[in-house]
């Protein structure tokens, strides 16, 4: 073993510790007034105290489960050591206003963007191309990749073209409760910062996701279908396949004309919005990456900007603790509403939110969903939670506001992407490239062998905060300062590769 034996300790009242250790530490260790009696892998939990059957085991502060058996000091606790707690109940929460303090405000800090006639600002300036139905999307995305190819290079100060690629449109009850969700998330992705208002919409012709229903300020009422923003693939002028993919082209070339003239202008900070995730997570993550993120989320928000934290399953056994920074009863509500519907919505199909962790987090020393939350939740900073964004809507003031959406990281980087979000940042530990086309994407590790292994793929390494003396401060302030620069038109690893992943539409509503 090279270095010292080292435990972390999240809270004085807990009755575990992770192992610091990269290599792990072996059994006969001692270290922390404990002799280990097992070998224990990094970000592994081990027993600081005897657990008689049945006791309570304490991380962060908070029971995140109880000994099924007897449990000795030294010992490895893993998944096969708990039993899970019940969630807490919601009806036994008081919605009133919690978190109202004053919030000192962080002035001078700007950004190169784009600004949006809608007064929004991009962080990229990029041609959108959706669609109505997935049964264009082998046509659009032929003809996106001809656009790049053949058209792009002649417009400079257009970052790229991308095709908003989606599963919906046909085949589904579509004014059935729930097909709600996923039409206003479509609706409100063709609205990103990003896109300047100037997303193309391409429609089979006889889907039931009609152009109308989709945009109805654009082809509803008055407004003729068939102009500029429109092209319908089965129109009687398209004879074969060239001639769908040229009227695309022709259309692309107008939106592109409008965008090329487009230059970044200095923009305050207030005009970002951030969208947070963590996937990957392992029991480092609440130790390193996610409190540094929530340390430069409270940067954000104390600049006058908008933080949107997510991930239903891995906030609701803190649900608790988001009620008591509720900015007022309102919002206090909203957050128990929310976490009910899912409820509903888990034991609909048969599930909980214990079906959340996956073999990789319980690899990674993340025991159950309730270990898990105390470590995602810390991402969302300190700050008091100012509003709630139901899934698929727009985010509406600024502030830290809660995006209530599944914990998947695909659907919940769409539906973050739905809400406005201009830059996005990811927090992992075991590894994951996942990253989007429409948003730059900051992947920030949570142990310094991931950054050392993936040093193209991860942008920032968090695991600094134990291997090289960084505090949880200076990290957030240097999340902080990488988000001005990548907003600014700073390329991410996952830019430079052109890695990203197609998006994923939330939908609870029946499939026909």
């Amino acid at each position: 073993m090279s270095g010292a034996a080292r435990l972390i300790r999240m809270h004085p009242a807990d009755t575990v510790a992770i192992v610091a250790n990269a290599e792990g530490l072996p059994a006969g260790t001692r270290v922390e007034g404990v002799t280990l009696r097992d070998r224990v892998p990094q970000a592994h939990k081990v027993a600081l105290t005897d657990h008689a059957s049945g006791a309570p085991v304490r991380r962060y502060g908070v029971v995140i489960g109880y000994a099924k058996a007897l449990i000795p000091a030294g010992a490895w606790i893993n998944e096969t050591s708990l039993d899970m707690p019940p969630p807490p109940d919601l009806g036994s929460l008081v919605a009133e206003a919690g978190g109202t303090g004053e919030v000192a405000p962080l002035e001078g800090y700007t950004f190169q963007g784009f600004k949006n006639a809608d007064d929004t600002v991009g962080t990229r300036n990029i041609l959108a191309i959706t669609n109505t139905v997935q049964c264009v999307s082998g046509v659009v995305g032929h003809a996106v990749e001809r656009i790049r190819r053949e058209m792009l290079p002649r417009y400079p100060n257009v970052d790229d073209v991308v095709a908003l690629d989606h599963t919906y449109g046909c085949g589904v009850a579509i004014n059935a409760p729930g097909a709600e969700v996923p039409v206003r998330t479509l609706q409100n992705i063709a609205r990103n910062p990003n896109f300047a208002g100037s997303t193309m919409v391409v429609s089979l012709g006889c889907e039931k996701l009609q152009p109308k229903l989709l945009f109805p300020e654009a082809f509803g009422g008055s407004a003729q279908p068939g102009g500029p923003s429109l092209v319908t693939l089965q129109d009687e002028s398209h004879i074969g396949f060239e001639a769908m993919v040229r009227h695309i082209m022709e259309t692309a070339a107008l939106h592109l004309t409008q965008l090329d003239r487009r230059r970044r202008e200095t923009c305050p900070a207030s005009d970002l919005v951030i969208g947070l995730q963590c996937g990957g997570s392992d029991a480092l993550s609440g130790v390193t990456a996610n409190p540094a993120l929530g340390h430069a989320a409270d940067l954000i928000v104390r600049a006058g900007g908008t933080v949107l934290f997510s991930e239903v399953t891995e906030v609701r056994d803190g649900i608790d603790q988001l009620v008591s920074r509720a900015a007022s009863a309102e919002v206090a509500a909203d957050l128990i509403t929310q976490m009910a519907w899912y409820d509903r919505y888990l034991a609909a199909g048969q599930s909980d939110r214990s079906a959340n962790t996956s073999p990789g987090n319980k690899k990674g020393g993340l025991s159950n969903i309730v270990e898990k939350a105390m470590g995602s939740i810390v991402k969302s900073g300190s700050m008091p939670i100012s509003g709630v964004v139901p899934p698929g809507a727009r985010a509406a003031g600024k502030g830290l506001l809660f995006a209530a959406t599944p914990a998947s990281d695909f659907i919940c980087g769409t539906l973050q992407l739905a809400a406005g979000m201009n830059v996005h940042v990811f927090t992992t530990g075991r590894g994951t490239p996942y990253s989007l086309s429409e948003v730059p994407v900051l992947k920030v590790a949570t142990r310094s062998d991931l950054a050392r292994r993936w040093h193209d793929l991860m942008d920032i390494d968090a695991g600094r905060i134990i291997t090289a003396g960084e505090t949880v401060e200076t990290m957030g302030q240097a999340i902080f300062d990488r988000i001005l620069t990548v907003a600014s038109g700073e390329k991410t690893c996952a830019e430079t590769l052109g890695v990203s992943n197609q998006l994923a539409l939330f939908n609870p509503g029946p499939v026909t």
